[in-house]
């Protein structure tokens, strides 16, 4: 049957997986925001639902502090005599687990383990748990590589030493090790490259689990894809299905004139063994897949910000202070405090959601109390605290105004401003590929503002950026501290995406 990529849409990289029977579930990275290490579930590999996120509870890890593009990353979900763990990084802390029966409830506190290096993933064997991590050559002294250990999954302890399994093929920022048992062999595969145009994902095989692993091969890459639909693709993990067929999920762009405005995004790609090796057809990712998939993919056409469910639904810059939101009546009232979106601490008020797809228009209702000059709310597109483009009401000194405002690095403009003189309005963002349109309502029927091109809030053009684009209703205010937004409802909906 026929699919299309990527299966989970917008910003969810480092993509993890695991099968329990009939039921696949998917962890990806989230970095600085909360609530942390989203969580899918899938019956057929091509249609998902978010069920909850590992790290659901403010100071369950402290996130409050994290930088942009810091915080969670590259997750590993594995289960194991009735337990579920993922393993991931945290940025300046080192390597966490967390633990559950069930990955749709609350998981455990954090363990952080005794074992260093990035990227850390979980083999099961004979009632063993061994750890596999990239190294960065801090033990060895030989440049960066892989190591195992066995290790105590509730405490974090080491057991034993600390073995060095296997160097790469040398294409640089060697990460992303899992290890599985195929036959009568063990495969363990990485990513190289870097997770930009050249990364890849790179496997290698050895008769004994610490090694020394041999044969080693490019598995998966995109660099060369002269269609030029898919790039970036590597940092992947490997599941079967109940017929024996092998499944790769891994990460991947959608670039436009070379730029990811998406972010990177989760993609499934059919595997194989053949000659002792896992292969793909074609060694690349495709856009339109033909394999043994029993279902018919849905995609997702509209997502919205639950109100009832907020902590669960929305998306939150490092943590939901619930100061800031509060529910009542049906709206969502945003409670600004002296944060700004362009400020890397404390959290601003500001309630996202991933942007949907390519082509996508988001839209709210809003009612304002604003008090003083310098208060304002409406919608932005929240790349970093340096690529923001916004569309919202401000007040000023002579009265409000519709505006609307872009930010890029030390590059700021007011592109569009009209005073206005109403409390309620709705305010839309649409997004066709290579740019944003602004729009308002102060009636019936929505108002052109002005438009803007998407290639400054791209990953490249941000520079070390490893997240992607979100959309979000936010308030921020001037020196009256009992400034409120009214938010009646705020919603995305994917767009037919021209050819």
């Amino acid at each position: 049957m026929h699919y299309t990529n990527p299966i989970i849409r917008g910003f969810n990289p480092d993509p993890s997986i695991c099968r329990v029977g009939k039921d696949y579930y998917l962890a990806t990275s989230s970095f600085e925001y909360f609530p942390g290490l989203p969580i899918y579930h899938s019956t057929d590999l091509v249609n998902w639902t978010h069920i909850g996120n590992g790290v659901s509870r403010p100071g369950q890890l402290p996130l409050t502090g994290a930088k942009p593009s810091g915080g969670i990353w590259a997750p590993t979900i594995r289960y194991n005599d009735g337990i579920f763990y993922i393993t991931a990084t945290f940025d300046g802390l080192g390597n966490f687990i967390i633990s559950t029966p069930d990955p749709a409830s609350e998981w455990s506190d954090p363990i952080f383990t005794e074992m260093d290096g990035i990227d850390p993933s979980i083999y099961f064997e004979n009632g063993n748990a061994y750890y596999c991590a990239n190294d960065c050559g801090s033990r060895s002294g030989r440049g960066e590589g892989i190591s195992l250990a066995r290790i105590n999954v509730d405490t974090g302890a080491v057991i034993g030493g600390i073995t060095r399994i296997w160097g790469g093929t040398g294409g640089g920022y060697l990460e992303a090790p899992h290890i599985y048992r195929i036959g009568d062999k063990y495969c363990l595969i990485a990513a190289e490259g870097g997770t930009s145009f050249n990364h890849m994902a790179v496997a290698a095989y050895s008769s004994d689990l610490f090694g020394e692993y041999g044969g080693a091969h490019t598995l998966l890459t995109n660099r060369n894809d002269t269609s030029k639909q898919i790039a970036c693709s590597g940092h992947c993990d490997l599941t079967d299905d109940e017929d024996g067929n092998l499944w790769l999920v891994h990460l991947g762009t959608r670039p436009h004139e070379n730029l990811s405005c998406l972010g990177r995004e989760t993609f499934l790609t059919p595997a194989f063994m053949e000659n002792g090796r896992l292969k793909v057809s074609g060694g690349m990712a495709k856009i339109s897949v033909d394999a043994p998939i029993k279902a018919e993919q849905r995609l997702q056409t509209e997502i919205s910000l639950d109100f009832n469910n907020l902590y669960k639904s929305g998306l939150f810059l490092r943590e939901a202070n619930p100061e800031n939101y509060e529910v009542s009546n049906g709206s969502l009232i945003l409670k600004p405090s002296t944060a700004k979106l362009s400020d890397t601490y404390p959290p601003p008020a500001f309630a996202a959601l991933r942007r949907i797809d390519l082509c996508c228009e988001a839209e709210t209702e809003i009612e304002l109390d604003m008090r003083s000059t310098g208060d304002e709310a409406g919608i932005a597109v929240y790349l970093t605290p340096e690529f923001i483009y916004r569309i919202c009401v401000r007040r000023e000194a002579d009265g409000d105004y519709i505006e609307v405002r872009k930010t890029a690095k030390d590059f700021e403009q007011t592109a569009y401003r009209e005073k206005i003189s109403v409390r309620a309005l709705k305010l839309k963002i649409t997004v066709d590929r290579d740019k944003y349109s602004f729009y308002y309502s102060l009636g019936k029927n929505f108002k052109y503002a002005c438009s803007a091109s998407a290639k400054f809030l791209s990953c490249e053009i941000a520079g070390k950026c490893f997240t992607g684009t979100v959309i979000g209703v936010y308030a921020e205010r001037g020196p009256d501290e009992n400034m409120r937004a009214h938010v009646r409802y705020f919603k995305q909906r994917r767009k037919n995406i021209p050819r």
